[in-house]
């Protein structure tokens, strides 16, 4: 394990003591949880990105889309409690 030192405002400094405290933590751990989430939380945007990227190339590779009044439809007829058949997807431009 290493050792990082980091400057913080002593307002901030309060802050954390004080939100450790309650949560019975020391500050250091209430820190490393407080980056930990931090990392993990950018982790999955960076994954989220990655996939959003990838479909979106997809979809413009394919020019294949669901057209919003099905899947409107679709998700109406979910939220009622039926199970309907998915939503097809259609070539762009085309009218289904």
């Amino acid at each position: 394990m290493s050792i990082t030192s980091l400057r913080i405002p002593d307002d901030l400094k309060d802050r954390i003591a004080s939100a450790a405290d309650r949560a019975g933590q020391t500050s250091h751990a209430f820190m490393l949880t407080a980056i930990t989430d931090h990392v993990a939380a950018q982790e999955r945007r960076a994954d989220f990105h990655e996939v959003a990227d990838q479909r979106y190339a997809r979809l413009i590779e394919s020019g294949e889309t669901i057209p919003w009044g099905a899947m409107r439809d679709y998700l109406q007829r979910r939220l009622a409690g039926e199970t309907p058949s998915r939503p097809r997807p259609v070539e762009h431009g085309d009218d289904a």
